[in-house]
C-alpha cells in the first residue's frame, strides 16, 4: 500500500502566509531520532551548520562541508511528515560564485532532501539568492550575527547597536526580501532593531537571541533540552535539564553491568 501523505505538510508558501499571524515554531536538528521527536511540536526544522559545534565539537561551523550537511539533512529528513526542512549552505560553498551557490543548494534538495536552503548574508547575496529562487530553490536568508563571520566580527557578539551597523542590516534585510527570500533568521541583534525589521518586511522573520517580536523562534534542540549545561548565553532558555537525567542513566546501567545485575533473565533470550 502506497505511504499516505501527511494531513498538513508545512512547505515555503505556508512558512511566508504565517507572517503577522500564528508565531512559527522552528528547531534545529542533526538526527533522525531527534527529528521523529521534534516533528510533531515544530513547524519548521533547520539542519544548521551548527553541527560543526554540537555534533563535531569544533569551536566554530567554519569545518562544516556541503557532504556534512547532506548526510544530517537526509537522515533528519526520514524522521519528519509533517514540518518544513531547511538545510544551511555552509562556509565556502556559496561565497565565491553564484554557480557555486546553485551546485550546493541543488545538492542540498536532491541528495539531503531538503525542501529550502538558508545562507548567511544580506546585500552581497542579493544577487545569489535572485539565481537561486530563479531555479526554484527556496531561500531562507540569515542576518545579524551570522556565524560564518565570526572571524570578521572578532566572536560571537551581537551586532546592530551602533547606528550605522542598524541602518546596514535593516539594508540587508529589505535586500534579501527583494532578492526573493521567503523567511529571514534574525541572529543576535537587540529586540528594538528585530521589531522594527520585522514591521517592515512582509516576509517573516525567525529569531534567535533577537527578542520577542519576530514572527518566529528557532533554538537548538541540545540547547533547548538542556544537554550542554556548560552553553548558556543569554538567548537560549533551557526548557528541560536532560544532562542530568542522561548522567542518572549511564550510572545506573554501570553499577548494574558492575555488580552482575544487567542483564537478568527479563533481558536475556
Amino acid at each position: 500500500m502506497a505511504k499516505q501523505p501527511p494531513a498538513f505538510k508545512h512547505t515555503a508558501v505556508t512558512v511566508q502566509s504565517r507572517k503577522g499571524a500564528d508565531p512559527l515554531v522552528a528547531v534545529t536538528c542533526y538526527d533522525y531520532t531527534f527529528a521523529r521527536l521534534v516533528d510533531e511540536f515544530a513547524d519548521i526544522v533547520l539542519v544548521g551548520d551548527s553541527l560543526g559545534m554540537v555534533v563535531q565539537g569544533e569551536h566554530n561551523t567554519l569545518g562544516v562541508t556541503v557532504d556534512d550537511v547532506v548526510y544530517h539533512t537526509r537522515a533528519v529528513s526520514k524522521g519528519l511528515h509533517r514540518a518544513h526542512l531547511v538545510a544551511d549552505l555552509p562556509f565556502g560553498s556559496y561565497q565565491g560564485c553564484v554557480r557555486d551557490a546553485v551546485n550546493a543548494a541543488t545538492r542540498l534538495l536532491g541528495e539531503g532532501k531538503a525542501e529550502a536552503v538558508k545562507l548567511e548574508g544580506g546585500v552581497a547575496m542579493a544577487d545569489t539568492v535572485d539565481r537561486l529562487v530563479s531555479i526554484g530553490v527556496p531561500v531562507m536568508g540569515h542576518i545579524g550575527l551570522t556565524p560564518q563571520s565570526v572571524h570578521q566580527f572578532g566572536g560571537f557578539k551581537v551586532q546592530g547597536r551602533s547606528d550605522e551597523a542598524r541602518t546596514m542590516i535593516l539594508k540587508d534585510a529589505l535586500a534579501l526580501q527583494d532578492a526573493g527570500v521567503y523567511s529571514i533568521v534574525l541572529e543576535g541583534i537587540p529586540a528594538p532593531l528585530a521589531k522594527e525589521i520585522t514591521a517592515e518586511l512582509r516576509v517573516p522573520t525567525i529569531g534567535i537571541g533577537a527578542g520577542p517580536s519576530c514572527d518566529g523562534q528557532v533554538l537548538v534542540i541540545t540547547d533547548l533540552l538542556g544537554l550542554n549545561p556548560s552553553f548558556k548565553p543569554k538567548f537560549v532558555k533551557n526548557f528541560a535539564s536532560l544532562s542530568s537525567a542522561v548522567s542518572e542513566a549511564l550510572s545506573a546501567y554501570r553499577r548494574e553491568v558492575k555488580a552482575g545485575t544487567f542483564p537478568d533473565k527479563e533481558h536475556s533470550f
